[in-house]
């Protein structure tokens, strides 16, 4: 996801809600908006970025349009905006945020930046750990003078060390956003000693 190419879907049935939200987010992302559960899964696609969905809507809830995207194998990120409090059930939901309502613009802007440097911070660690498969591969296999001899071993090892410092960038820049979620990552990183080397 880009600012420039960012797909935002607004589900919402409080239409002047729905405006205000496309209103805040059109300036920056392509941003569309539907008023309820049978709309929003019609207009969901594989372009669709991010979904802001209400819980309460007519005729199928905001739940139950969470769980068809995700059977339908929509992978688009899901930020719930709502007036429900929520409760233990939300553990097996499959959103990415949870605001509950009244958000205001600032806030709602902040969410989907966020989501937008997670989505680049894990496309950039699925192409660091494909690029140091390949390089492990190489170092099991080959001897040093054969590796020394390479010029696509160097060049794969230097792009290894640049994704790396990428993605410590993203990391970073992730951690930094608000405090309340840089203490939530820092907390999830100490929690497994492993999620680092990972």
């Amino acid at each position: 996801m880009t600012d420039d190419t960012t797909e935002v879907l607004i589900v919402e049935d409080n239409t002047e809600l729905a405006s205000l939200y496309v209103s805040w987010l059109g300036d920056r992302w392509d941003v569309r908006s539907v008023t309820d559960g049978a709309s929003a899964i019609e207009a969901v696609t594989a372009t669709t970025d991010v979904v802001v969905l209400d819980r309460r809507l007519p005729g199928i809830s905001g739940d139950e349009v969470l769980q068809q995207l995700r059977a339908a194998g929509f992978d688009c990120q899901v930020v719930i905006v709502t007036a429900v409090e929520p409760d233990f059930d939300i553990v097996e939901m499959g959103f990415d945020d949870y605001l509950v309502k009244p958000v205001d613009a600032s806030t709602l802007n902040r969410c989907i930046r966020r989501l937008e440097r997670r989505s680049a911070y894990d496309a950039e660690l699925r192409e660091y750990y494909s690029q140091v498969t390949k390089k492990a591969v190489l170092e099991a296999r080959k001897s040093e003078a054969a590796l020394d001899d390479s010029d696509e071993y160097t060049e794969l090892r230097e792009r290894v060390e640049t994704q790396a410092d990428r993605a410590d960038q993203l990391l970073d820049e992730l951690l930094t956003d608000t405090a309340d979620h840089a203490h939530l990552f820092h907390g999830l990183l100490e929690s497994d000693p492993g999620a680092a080397s990972n």
